[in-house]
């Protein structure tokens, strides 16, 4: 959800041109904006002079002064002002919380985490928390709330393009999104509220396993299943937000739940423990209750323990048909397992991937294991944040400078 400024400042179209082609070109002159842009020189020179006025280019020293110009007039140069402003991006999780600080340009200048109370059922609380964490985040980036130009949260709910989420029968979905447009719009410019995975989508797309992907599905499969879903290269919503919602596969035979696989994995062999099924001369019989998760199982099994190895399988042909629903759904070229778990199912990947033509007709995706680790949401938050501050800090600085010469 965007918040514009009340009054919107009339612009020539040139000024876009020009900011658009310097959030990506480093250094430039004139001459380059030119020939990429398609403007005459007088154009180019207001342009660039305009953007360096009100605080979003800056012009370098020339070429002679710095050394690097012999002979001629040296041209002058310019490049997009990172520090002008800062975005802000906000992994809100129902048990952890990462808060990433960067520039215009994307560059991460700083990252805070900490752990919630998954049974904290307060909104205000949650709001609270949140908001209070994000001002450490700031702080701890050498920045403050006047210097923001966007912020993007993510939430493990379904959010529609205003930013909301609809009621849950539970009330999960409430708590997990409080309004938290409405909690940052009181002071950042723009803000924007999306699904967990579509976040962490948009950072595989950005810099992960689906760049230069347009077909794709990213799934987060930790704690719960959700899925971002990138088609023709557009991210996709639904009326309510609900396009990667997994709650469906409750009703997958083979699936028959919600829940990741890192969840999966844990429930499994805690079970199998309690119940004695796990074999007693076995490593994992011989591990507390509560020193078992998902990342143990998948060790134990690559050291052979039998039961380990039978609920790996399990993940894996559970992981296949998953895949198969998506690939059949969505026809992606690509569905990458993101997350904290990514880093931990090779071998499950494996299985998955020797199973998973039996269950699709149209060509298999390919499947990918992301690199971008725990980190993924707050990373595509970033990226959300970055992007909405580059299609709108023009708006932005503009109405500044007239505020500024009233």
């Amino acid at each position: 959800m965007e918040r514009f400024p009340a009054d919107a400042v009339a612009r020539p179209g040139s000024l876009d041109a020009v900011l658009d082609y310097a959030w990506d070109a480093g250094e430039f002159t004139a001459t380059d904006v030119m020939d990429a842009v398609g403007v005459t020189r007088s154009t180019a020179i207001s342009a660039t002079e305009r953007l360096v006025d009100i605080g979003l280019l800056r012009e370098l020293p020339n070429a002679r002064d710095a050394g690097e110009y012999r002979m001629g007039r040296p041209a002058r140069r310019f490049m997009l002002r990172a520090g002008a402003g800062v975005t802000v991006g906000v992994d809100a999780g129902r048990a952890h919380l990462a808060v990433g600080v960067a520039d215009l340009a994307g560059s991460k200048i700083h990252t805070q985490r900490w752990s919630l109370d998954p049974d904290d059922d307060s909104t205000l609380t949650r709001r609270r928390r949140i908001s209070d964490a994000v001002d450490s985040a700031l702080e701890g980036a050498g920045s403050s709330r006047d210097e923001v130009v966007a912020v993007c949260v993510g939430v493990p709910a379904p959010v529609d393009k205003h930013g909301s989420s609809p009621h849950h029968r539970a009330g999960f979905w409430d708590l997990m999104n409080p309004d938290f447009v409405g909690l940052f719009a009181g002071w950042a410019p723009f803000v924007r509220v999306e699904n967990d995975a579509s976040l962490a989508a948009l950072a595989e797309g950005t810099s992960g396993a689906a760049r230069g992907c347009e077909n794709y599905v990213t799934l987060l499969a930790g704690e719960r299943l959700g899925a971002g879903v990138v088609v023709d290269g557009q991210l996709l919503r639904g009326a309510h937000g609900g396009v990667g919602e997994m709650l469906a596969f409750a009703h997958v035979v083979g699936v028959e739940t919600a829940a990741g696989l890192g969840q999966q994995l844990q429930d499994w062999a805690r079970d199998a423990v309690r119940s004695g099924t796990a074999a007693r001369t076995g490593r994992l019989a011989a591990t507390p209750i509560e020193a078992i998760d998902a990342r143990l199982v998948v060790e134990l099994a690559a050291a052979g323990d039998g039961d380990a190895r039978a609920l790996v399988a399990r993940a894996g042909s559970m992981l296949a048909r998953v895949l198969s629903v998506l690939g059949s759904m969505f026809d992606p070229q690509r569905i990458v397992v993101s997350g904290a778990v990514a880093g931990g199912v090779g071998v499950i990947a494996d299985i998955a991937r020797a199973e998973l033509p039996t269950g699709i007709d149209l060509p298999v995706p390919e499947l990918s294991i992301s690199s971008l680790g725990a980190d993924v949401v707050v990373d595509g938050a970033v990226a959300g944040a970055t992007r909405l501050a580059r299609e709108n800090a023009l708006e932005l600085f503009l109405a500044r400078d007239v505020s500024r010469r009233a």
